[in-house]
C-alpha cells in the first residue's frame, strides 16, 4: 500500500517543509535508525525520524529539534504505531 501525505508544520525542516508531498509505503521489513516514518500518536499522523529501536519500541525525533514534539516529549512508541515508511523524497541521513 502506498500513502501520499502532505507535510504539516516545520518539525522535519530543512529536508521536509510544510506543504510538501511525500510518498510512503506500509510494506517495510524492519525499522532502523535513520528511517523517516509516519506514526500514529494521539489520533494524529506525524512524520518523524527513527532515532533508536529497542525490543519492538522506537524513539522518534524531528529533524528540526527546536520545532518538534517527539519522543523527547512523549517517550518511546510501540513499533505498531508506525503506519508507513517514507520512500520519497529520499531522506536518509
Amino acid at each position: 500500500m502506498i500513502f501520499v501525505r502532505r507535510v504539516v508544520g516545520g518539525s522535519m525542516k530543512p529536508k521536509l517543509v510544510s506543504g510538501q508531498l511525500l510518498l510512503a509505503t506500509a510494506l517495510f521489513r524492519r525499522l532502523r535508525p535513520g528511517q523517516v516514518v509516519i506514526i500514529e500518536h494521539q489520533g494524529k499522523q506525524k512524520v518523524k525520524r527513527i532515532e533508536r529501536v529497542n525490543h519492538g519500541r522506537i524513539f522518534v525525533i524531528g529533524d528540526n529539534l527546536k520545532a518538534s514534539t517527539d519522543s523527547r516529549h512523549f517517550g518511546w512508541l510501540n513499533s505498531n504505531q508506525v503506519i508507513a515508511r517514507v520512500v520519497w523524497p529520499n531522506l536518509s541521513k
